[in-house]
This record gives C-alpha cells, sequence and structure tokens, in this order.
C-alpha cells in the first residue's frame, strides 16, 4: 500500500522535473554528453587566456587595452564561426559539423603556445574563436533536435552548465601548470579536447530530425528573410549581444580584477585566492546553468531568461565596488550564477524559434553575430579602467545586462513547443 507521503511526492517530482532522467533514451544521452564535453572543454580553451592575461601583459608587453582588444578579436572570429558552422552543420549534419569544431578551437589553442609576438599571438586566438563560435552552434542543435520539449530545456541547461566546469578546470590547471611550467605549457594543455573527437565520431547517432529531411532539404538563406524569422532573428541577436557585452566584459576581467594589485585598480589577491575566487564563482556558474533549465521548463523560457538579467544588472555594481576579499567571495557565486546562467535559456529559446532547415544556420547567426558585436566589451572595459579602475567600469556590463532583459519581453514564450 503506497504511502501518504509518497503519493505526495510523485507528483511533485514530476512537476519539478526531477523523474526525467528514468526515460532518457541512448541517443539523448550521449548527444547530451558529446555537447556537454564539447562546450565544456571549449570553456577551458578559451578561459586559459584570461587566466594567464597578467603573464601575457609582461612577456608581450601588452597594455590593457591590447589585450582586451585581443579577447575582443576571438569573439569577432566567433560569430564567423558561428555563420560557417551553422551553414555546415545544415548541410552535412550537427555531429560532423561539431567534430570540426573541437579540432579548430583545440589545436588552435595549443598554436597559441608557440606565439612570439602579439601578432601571432592574434592569429591563433583568431582560429581559436572560430571553432568556439562553431562549437555552440553544432551541439545547441544536436541535443534541442534530440531531447523531447518537456525536457529540452533541462539538457540545454546541462550542456551549458558545463561551461562553468571547463572554467574551473582550467583554473586549477593553470595553478598547476603555471608556476612550474610557464604560460606556453598552459596552452599547449588546450590541446585536450581533440581526443573527444574519436568517441564522438564512434558514438553519437546523428539528429534523427536533421536525417528525416537531409536528402529534400538544402539550406537557403533566403528563409532567413522570412518575416517571421526575420523579426526573431534580429531580436535575438541583439538580445544576446546585450546579455553577452556584460558576460563579456565582466568574465574576460574579473581573474584580472581580482590578481592585479590595488594601485592598478585590482583587488590585489594572491594566486591562491585568486584561484580559490573563482573556484567558488564556478560553483555558481554552475548552479544557475542546471537550475535556468528545470525553472525554464516549468515557468516558461523568457520570464526565467529576464529575471535572470535583471538580478544580475542588480548584484553586479555591488561586486564592482566591493574591496574587501570576504564580500568578493560572498558575492561572487551570485554574480556568476545569474550574471552567466542566463546562457541556458538562448539556446532553448533559439532552438524553438527557428525551423529545422535553417536551425543551426539562424542559431549559429543570432548567438555568434550578438557575441561578435558584444566583442566590443572586453575592450572598452579595459579602456575604461584605465581611468575608472576595473570595478566602476563594470557598471557598463550591468547597464548591458538591464538592455539584454528589456529586449527579451519582444520575443514569444516557446515552452513545450514540438520540433519538426
Amino acid at each position: 500500500m503506497e504511502t501518504p507521503f509518497l503519493a505526495t511526492a510523485r507528483p511533485t517530482r514530476k512537476l519539478l522535473g526531477l523523474e526525467w532522467p528514468s526515460h532518457v533514451t541512448p541517443a539523448e544521452r550521449r548527444s547530451l554528453i558529446a555537447g556537454g564535453l564539447g562546450w565544456m572543454l571549449d570553456a577551458m580553451d578559451v578561459m586559459l587566456y584570461s587566466l594567464v592575461l597578467s603573464n601575457l601583459i609582461q612577456v608581450l608587453a601588452m597594455d590593457k587595452t591590447t589585450a582586451g582588444m585581443l579577447n575582443s578579436l576571438t569573439l569577432f572570429a566567433s560569430a564567423v564561426g558561428g555563420f560557417l558552422f551553422g551553414f555546415i552543420a545544415d548541410r552535412i549534419g550537427r555531429v560532423r559539423a561539431l567534430m570540426a569544431t573541437i579540432l579548430v578551437y583545440s589545436l588552435s589553442s595549443a598554436a597559441c603556445g608557440l606565439s612570439n609576438t602579439i601578432w601571432q599571438l592574434a592569429l591563433f586566438r583568431f582560429i581559436l574563436g572560430l571553432g568556439l563560435g562553431g562549437e555552440w552552434t553544432a551541439g545547441a542543435a544536436l541535443v534541442a533536435e534530440t531531447w523531447p520539449p518537456e525536457h529540452r530545456g533541462k539538457a540545454l541547461g546541462l550542456v551549458q552548465s558545463t561551461w562553468a566546469i571547463g572554467e574551473m578546470i582550467a583554473a586549477a590547471a593553470v595553478a598547476l601548470i603555471l608556476p612550474r611550467f610557464g604560460w606556453r605549457a598552459v596552452f599547449f594543455f588546450g590541446v585536450v579536447p581533440a581526443l573527444l573527437v574519436f568517441w564522438i565520431r564512434r558514438g553519437v547517432p546523428e539528429s534523427e530530425i536533421w536525417k528525416a529531411g537531409a536528402e529534400q532539404r538544402k539550406t537557403s538563406l533566403k528563409e532567413l528573410w522570412k518575416p517571421g524569422t526575420r523579426r526573431h532573428g534580429i531580436i535575438a541577436t541583439a538580445m544576446n549581444a546585450a546579455g553577452m557585452f556584460g558576460y563579456w566584459g565582466l568574465f574576460t576581467w574579473i581573474p584580472a580584477y581580482l590578481s592585479l594589485p590595488l594601485s592598478e585598480g585590482g583587488r590585489g589577491l594572491n594566486l591562491t585566492q585568486t584561484t580559490a575566487w573563482l573556484i567558488v564563482m564556478g560553483v555558481g556558474k554552475w548552479l544557475g546553468y542546471i537550475l535556468f533549465g528545470f525553472i525554464a521548463d516549468i515557468v516558461g523560457r523568457r520570464p526565467t531568461y529576464i529575471g535572470y538579467l535583471l538580478i544580475a544588472a542588480g548584484l553586479t555594481p555591488l561586486y564592482g565596488i566591493a574591496h574587501q576579499p570576504l564580500w568578493l567571495l560572498f558575492l561572487g557565486p551570485f554574480v556568476a550564477f545569474f550574471g552567466t546562467g542566463f546562457f541556458s535559456g538562448f539556446s532553448a529559446i533559439a532552438s524553438e524559434i527557428f525551423p529545422t532547415s535553417i536551425r543551426a544556420t539562424a542559431m549559429g547567426i543570432s548567438y555568434n553575430v550578438g557575441r561578435g558585436l558584444s566583442a566590443l566589451a572586453p575592450f572598452t572595459i579595459g579602456f575604461l579602467a584605465h581611468t575608472y579602475g576595473l570595478g566602476y567600469a563594470f557598471f557598463l556590463t550591468a547597464a548591458a545586462f538591464l538592455v539584454g532583459a528589456i529586449l527579451a519581453f519582444f520575443l514569444p514564450e516557446t515552452k513545450g513547443k514540438q520540433l519538426q
């Protein structure tokens, strides 16, 4: 006989989406692992640059403006990569495109360790950006098309959450490698993701939705200009640009903000403290990504997305004016939770507002053109830091979060939508 507790608990578990792991198919599980690992290792490779930035500034004689510009170059390249690999994913399939992007970003990350000049480093960071933009496009499309609508938000949230894990791996790797072997070895470590390609090739099936129409369907860029698609694409791109301006402007500079001396606008934490503070923030990011998916599958994509950005806009200025290490440690996870967790919403929203025939292309353009436009963020924050300090420069990123929340009001709610 069932107890009253179990009778009450089961509907509650169903409402919260906690029963979904028991119904996952092999294809769903493998697509989730492939997308998640690809995104996690992508984050690791991107974060390695930020974590050795203070060393690069000294070794290559860069100022803060140039250092920020190099990261902006990577973000700009991601816009090109998102369009390029999105088009490729619509033509040859999500899985093959995903493998290609992982090879691009991992090999170019390792090549950064061979740089002897700023121009060489810039070239390799640009190539890395191509893979960065393409990986999200192919991986998000694969997961979105494999998972059912009632669990799509959670699945994409799990994929997005691996970004935080990748950043924590990068922080730990730098703490172990940098003091012993130097910054070049840190970049050489970035080749590790290339090994993932072998497993994806053998174990990850192609999206059935994509295969169903692959022979009859040819990607046409004219479909992007249909009235409904065009409107959604423009709003999604602008919304993503604002949110990413806030993210990249803030989190590119947080490692330097924590570690630079007070005389240079930083907070003067040592390497051990900086690593610990970043790992704690990484936990906040991970929880933010994960919980977004659960909340969005219950209350909807749009209200969850807007709520995250509004709270991030309120917390960021407080973080920027904090001086005591304990306050930075306390506020950091909350800033990270909301200031990065909103990313889980974009993949769910974008995958559900575009048709299958151009889904990867449209997602790639809206996500990565938005990221390309946000490429001004690291440069702008670095420029403002010269006059106002990094803490006060972060106020601009708070304004960007607010703009992103406002733009989200103009997109439709897509919770429960079946993909075809």
